[in-house]
């Protein structure tokens, strides 16, 4: 009897280690085909404007636990910097960013979630606000959101890993989303 609950206190123990361990999540990868669209979409050159937590939100969009440890932005511990970045990478590598255009696209990260917490699966979300300016004037101001899920599992040592893995796919989902959005293709056409 005593054997048992120490094997029960020493799991109990292993899993709350395995759980409550901070991390950074990976850098943003470009996806080719966000870029091949770009690419196709006879989109102008544009520059990047100011990107912001939503007001409602603050800075919780910033602040990200997986299964109580900490999940930090490799961009300055900032969520909002890591949705910029991934903006610029793509852009960039469609030979589309230019610090001097009259497109200009700017936005506000509303939620941004990771919960990992599911013993069969899990999920990450995230909506933003975008907005396309054309020589000052608005031309696209829409919200857009993604969700991605992916098995999860009972064992930390086994979910965080894969919740770390899986949230830039979101990323790159909402990504995917605002490029194939034909208002914002309307917007931002040549």
């Amino acid at each position: 009897m005593v054997a048992a609950y120490l094997k029960t206190a020493l799991a109990g123990s292993v899993l709350v280690l395995l759980t409550a361990c901070s991390s950074v999540a990976p850098k943003y990868t470009l996806v080719p085909e966000n870029v091949n669209r770009l690419r196709d979409s006879g989109m102008e050159s544009a520059k990047l404007g100011d990107f912001a937590a939503a007001p409602k939100a603050g800075d919780d969009v910033n602040r990200l636990t997986i299964r109580g440890g900490s999940y930090d932005s490799p961009y300055d511990g900032s969520y909002v910097n890591y949705l910029k970045e991934a903006l610029r990478m793509e852009l960039d590598e469609a030979r589309l960013l230019n610090p001097n255009a009259t497109v200009e696209l700017s936005g506000f990260l509303i939620r941004n979630e990771v919960n990992a917490a599911g013993l069969a699966t899990a999920d990450a979300q995230v909506e933003a606000r975008f907005v396309v300016k054309r020589g000052g004037q608005v031309r696209f101001d829409k919200v857009l959101t993604a969700k991605h899920e992916w098995d999860s599992h009972f064992f930390g040592n086994i979910a965080i890993p894969r919740a770390q893995q899986n949230y830039p796919v979101v990323v790159q989902k909402l990504l995917s989303a605002l490029w194939i959005d034909p208002e914002f293709i309307a917007a931002v056409k040549k």
